[in-house]
């Protein structure tokens, strides 16, 4: 399985790891820590070197109840950071997004690989991906960051989650964006309980059976702190086992904050189970 995005082709034939590098004062894990840019990008080629095959770029949190940021900050956040790693770094950089605006001057800025937590449902948002050749994310997210876990509701969250994906990959191929540049996420902790996140990872073949690359992001995530009893900075051994199992049930991508623990947990993961 190859995913093409920009001049990158990634292959997907075993778990790729996607870095995390938050400009954000806010972001629940690292917030404040890389919002100056040079530090972002400082931060960003010390992933790579520690094995990242994606850098996921932020200027907005989108933790319950972050506050949303205005169109401009976002851009003065995240353009110089993805300008930057552009320049130096041999990997895929990723804006993480649901702006159509931010998507088009990340894309111009370098960027290859726009995730969206609305899943290109915003106005405007189909249009920008489908003119570029970037690769996109398309997630499920129940609410917004503001309301998304006051008291989320499913039926059947996998059935549930499962159906709208498959509405939003068949969304963005009408627009003439090509399945090899689509993944799919489930949205992990978006509007989402504790039961509603074991579900999705429990029957996450459901999801990879939609025959798209999957993405799974659940580094140090409150259903881990709520599994476990730690805070968000001990999470560590959670956050490995989740992408471990991810990546056993068949995700193509893990999104973390960890990389270097990550790639060395899924290396034995692809030697045992070859994947």
């Amino acid at each position: 399985m190859i995913l093409t995005c920009g001049k990158f082709e990634l292959d997907l034939s075993q778990p790729r790891v996607m870095g995390i590098v938050n400009v954000t004062p806010d972001s629940f894990s690292d917030g404040g820590k890389f919002a100056v840019a040079e530090l972002a990008v400082a931060h960003g080629m010390e992933l790579v070197g520690q094995g990242a095959d994606i850098l996921d770029i932020g200027g907005e949190s989108t933790r319950p109840g972050a506050t949303p940021v205005p169109l401009a900050e976002e851009l003065r956040r995240v353009i110089p950071v993805i300008e930057g790693l552009a320049a130096k770094a041999r990997v895929p950089i990723s804006i993480d997004t649901y702006k159509p605006e931010v998507m088009k001057a990340a894309i111009a800025a370098g960027a290859s690989i726009v995730n969206d937590v609305f899943a290109l449902q915003q106005p405007g948002a189909l249009e920008v991906v489908a003119a570029s050749k970037a690769g996109v994310c398309l997630m499920h997210s129940q609410g917004t960051p503001q309301s998304m876990q006051l008291d989320p509701q499913y039926q059947d969250v996998v059935r549930e989650v499962a159906d709208f994906l498959r509405g939003r990959l068949a969304a963005a191929e009408e627009y003439g964006i090509g399945r090899e540049r689509i993944m799919l996420d489930p949205g992990f902790g978006f509007g989402k309980r504790s039961v509603h996140n074991i579900a999705l990872l429990r029957e996450l073949e459901t999801l990879v059976a939609l025959r798209q690359p999957v993405l799974v992001g659940l580094s140090r995530k409150s259903v881990l702190g709520q599994l476990t009893g730690n805070d968000v900075d001990a999470r560590l051994h959670a956050s490995l086992s989740a992408a471990v199992i991810s990546a056993m049930k068949g995700a193509r991508i893990v999104r973390v904050h960890d990389v270097k623990a990550t790639v060395d947990a899924l290396r034995i993961v692809t030697a045992v189970e070859g994947l």
